[in-house]
C-alpha cells in the first residue's frame, strides 16, 4: 500500500503541475498574474513534493531498493531518479527567485520564471511517468517481502509524523 500512496501523491503533483502550465500560460498571453501565487506554488512543490513524497522515496523507498536489489537498482537510482530530483530542485529555486523579483515588478524576470517554471513541469511529468510505470513496479516485484512490510511500517510512521504537523491538510487545502 506504500508504493500505491505514492503513486496517489503523483496525482496530487500532476494537479500542481497544471496549476504551473495555466500560470505561465496567463503570462505569456500577456494576462494579469499575481506573482506571489509562484511563491506559494514554489512552497506547496518544497514541501509537499519534495520534503514529503520524495523524502519518502529518497529515505525509504529508494534506499531499500538500492541496499536489497544491486546494481541495476543502484544505476536507476543514483543515477537516474535522484539526478532528477535535484534537478527539479534547481528549477523550483530559479522559478522561485524570479518570482520574489517579480514580486517587486522586475518586470525582466518574466521569461526566467516560465522558462524554470516550465522546465519543472515537464521534467516531473516525465519523471513521474518513469517511477510509476518501472521504478515502483520493479520496486514491487523484486523487493523481498520483508522489506516491503518493513518499508509499509515506515511509510505510516512518516505520514502519521506529518499528518501531526499537518502537512498533508496544508498542502491540500493550497492545492484546492
Amino acid at each position: 500500500k506504500y508504493i500505491d500512496l505514492m503513486v496517489q501523491e503523483h496525482v496530487l503533483i500532476k494537479r500542481m503541475l497544471k496549476v504551473v502550465r495555466a500560470y505561465c500560460q496567463r503570462i505569456i498571453d500577456g494576462k494579469k498574474v499575481d506573482y506571489s501565487d509562484f511563491l506559494l506554488i514554489a512552497d506547496f512543490i518544497r514541501n509537499y513534493a519534495d520534503l514529503h513524497h520524495h523524502g519518502k522515496e529518497e529515505k525509504l523507498l529508494f534506499k531499500a531498493m538500492v541496499d536489497e536489489l544491486g546494481p541495476l537498482a543502484d544505476k536507476v537510482i543514483t543515477r537516474g531518479m535522484l539526478v532528477e530530483h535535484d534537478l527539479g530542485r534547481f528549477y523550483v529555486s530559479e522559478m522561485a527567485a524570479a518570482a520574489e523579483l517579480l514580486t517587486g515588478r522586475e518586470a525582466d524576470a518574466r521569461l526566467d520564471l516560465v522558462a524554470n517554471a516550465m522546465a519543472y513541469v515537464n521534467l516531473l511529468h516525465r519523471h513521474i511517468d518513469k517511477e510509476d510505470n518501472a521504478v515502483f513496479k520493479f520496486a514491487a516485484g523484486n523487493l523481498q517481502a520483508d522489506t516491503h512490510a518493513r518499508l509499509a511500517g515506515e511509510c505510516d510512521r512518516y505520514e502519521a509524523d506529518a499528518e501531526q504537523a499537518g502537512v498533508q491538510a496544508r498542502y491540500l487545502k493550497l492545492l484546492e
